[in-house]
């Protein structure tokens, strides 16, 4: 029984999100991993009770929600075979996953002139973890940025139109992932510090 064209690509594209799937399964248990050893944490004597989070934290919040938003639209746009605003969506994504990552370490540089530091003899339990699940959150959106220039490098060699979206796809859901990986841990850093 030989598969048509349609049905292969239908196939990879399922076996492509479900490999994705996982990646992000895995992911979530590191963060609960991590999440779980800051409750633990909270016992010990170092706890910082009036730690702040840097106002930078809240932007890049709000950035990252905004990120979701115009890939989502980017999606949309090239499933309209709308060239022009699927470019413009995603290089809209691209500068504002960049200002993420700028204000990810300006919240950084705001915590330091706090007096509070994330290494060394000064620092503390709070401090530490704070800046362990920021960076591995920092990994995995690099991960994400590499990810969406090979998108619009794709876009700009018009591999993407209507029929074919699986790239932007599986791009749209990883930066989905991410968006609401920060939302939760911004949250919870927030309530739970």
């Amino acid at each position: 029984m030989t598969m048509t064209l349609e049905e292969h690509k239908a196939r990879s594209a399922r076996s492509a999100k479900l490999i994705l799937l996982f990646a992000m399964v895995s992911m979530t248990m590191m963060f609960a991993g991590l999440t779980s050893a800051f409750v633990v944490s909270k016992s010990r004597a170092d706890w910082l009770k009036d730690f702040q989070m840097p106002s930078a934290f809240f932007a890049s919040t709000l950035v990252i929600i905004c990120c979701s938003i115009t890939f989502h639209l980017a999606k949309k746009s090239i499933q309209k075979d709308n060239r022009s605003a699927t470019t413009s969506f995603l290089l809209a994504t691209l500068a504002l996953g960049i200002l993420f990552v700028v204000l990810q370490f300006v919240g950084f540089g705001q915590i330091v002139e706090s007096g509070y530091y994330f290494t060394g003899s000064e620092s503390t339990i709070t401090t530490t973890f704070l800046y362990v699940v920021t960076v591995t959150h920092l990994a995995h959106l690099t991960g994400g940025l590499i990810s969406l220039l090979i998108i619009i490098y794709n876009h700009f060699k018009q591999k993407y139109n209507s029929s074919q979206t699986l790239g932007i796809e599986l791009g749209a859901m990883y930066w989905h992932f991410l968006d609401v990986l920060w939302v939760y841990l911004f949250l919870f850093l927030y309530f739970f510090k």
